[in-house]
């Protein structure tokens, strides 16, 4: 059995925000979960073209945004799944900070971080 606290968990500075790993490749589970906050007022393009990631809105708000514009509201109660490793903006909304709880798989081996250059989507 896995038992992990938040104060002991790894964090992370991925670019916008923060991700604490609860579970890691390491832990041989195949996937990882991170309690990951987006820093408000900040847009960041993604792309996860080694892993599927799902993501459950816990605190705060935003919106996931598809490239072709389509824009999915977030706050708490919703989840969205990048089941295609779809590139999206992960957008925070100005004045509060997103927190999501996410699942990847196959796992994060824990130090991944995003190049958030304007131009392209940031992948790991």
């Amino acid at each position: 059995m896995i038992i992990r606290k938040l104060e002991s968990v790894k964090t992370v500075d991925w670019g916008n925000g923060l991700s604490r790993r609860f579970l890691l490749d390491a832990d041989g589970l195949g996937y990882s979960i991170t309690d990951t906050t987006v820093r408000a007022g900040t847009k960041s393009r993604l792309q996860y073209r080694n892993h599927l990631e799902t993501c459950y809105c816990i605190e705060g708000s935003g919106e996931v945004v598809e490239l072709d514009g389509t824009s999915h509201p977030l706050t708490p109660g919703v989840l969205y799944s990048l089941n295609n490793n779809d590139p999206h903006y992960l957008v925070a909304s100005p004045h509060v900070d997103l927190r999501l709880v996410c699942v990847f798989a196959p796992a994060l081996l824990g130090d991944e971080v995003h190049n958030l250059d304007e131009g392209t989507s940031s992948a790991y």
